[in-house]
């Protein structure tokens, strides 16, 4: 069936919105790399737009040798790792229990949960809380606060009440408890939305910013987005690499250095993200289809 002409100025605009979308979130990101990638002349005399100008890495060889960002970069995986299996983790076993008819009083727990949504914790009393339990300066500070979110929770809660009965039924008959069923049979079927929430986990806890700088005080545990956060807005950056000769600094700008300490940050979640998204639009889906 041939689309009709409303149709078709409906799928025109359509495209052409969604084009301009997509260059207003590429074009500032190929900006970022072209000044990251640039040479010192291009770079002050304003010739850097889209791609780079006289290539060279010098930038991203004074961050690695005159910053710790090799370390933040660590402390970010560790925050990243753990918390996303400590969050997978708790949201499962959570999300389970209140797919089930049978388990006491669920309603009331499904609507204590959606209450939290309404409703932020507070900074200060959250701050409280994190010292009376001796989490300062340590990552559980980070993990704990946020530990299920109950976006996620509600989502996968729904995906797994559209799991068939008959099929569950079926494990019992053969012998499955609770435990073998949801290792067994509910989670390979969960694939789609469990890969969904691990990348909506994954990158809440690379990008943690405010957690880490409220609760961690240490230095040396800071993650890179706190580190590349005071490099963006710090006004001598040059003047605060270590172990970079004064000649090489006289080829380097500020711009080309927070440049390249931004794509540093973000090109691990866009090489994770094609990985996950195909999976990404089914698992939501799926897990909000049925309330």
């Amino acid at each position: 069936m041939k689309p009709t002409w409303d149709e078709k100025i409906f799928y025109t605009l359509n495209y052409m919105f969604l084009g301009l979308a997509a260059l207003s979130c590429v074009l500032p990101l190929m900006h970022i790399i072209s000044l990251s990638l640039s040479s010192y002349q291009a770079i002050v005399s304003g010739h850097v737009t889209l791609w780079p100008q006289g290539w060279t890495m010098e930038a991203y060889k004074a961050l690695y040798t005159g910053t710790n960002i090799v370390k933040a970069f660590r402390n970010s995986i560790v925050i990243t790792v753990v918390g996303v299996v400590l969050s997978m983790w708790f949201t499962i076993m959570a999300a389970y229990p209140l797919a089930k008819k049978y388990f006491y009083a669920r309603r009331f727990f499904t609507l204590a949960i959606v209450f939290t949504m309404l409703f932020g914790t507070p900074l200060i009393p959250l701050f409280l809380i994190v010292k009376s339990l001796g989490l300062l300066d340590t990552y559980g500070a980070i993990w704990m606060p946020g530990l299920i979110n109950a976006f996620n929770l509600l989502v996968l809660r729904t995906f797994f009440m559209n799991v068939p009965e008959e099929l569950e039924e079926a494990a019992r008959i053969d012998g499955c408890g609770e435990w073998r069923l949801l290792t067994r049979i509910i989670l390979p079927l969960s694939l789609p939305v469990l890969a969904t929430l691990t990348l909506f986990y994954g990158v809440g806890y690379w990008n943690s910013f405010l957690h880490v700088l409220i609760f961690i005080n240490d230095s040396t545990r800071m993650n890179l987005a706190v580190m590349i956060q005071q490099m963006v807005a710090s006004q001598s950056i040059l003047q605060e690499l270590n172990s970079v000769r004064p000649d090489d600094l006289q080829q380097m700008t500020p711009e080309s250095i927070k440049a390249a300490g931004v794509i540093v940050l973000i090109v691990p979640m866009l090489i994770v993200y094609p990985f996950l998204q195909k999976y990404f639009v089914k698992g939501v889906m799926i897990g909000a289809i049925k309330g």
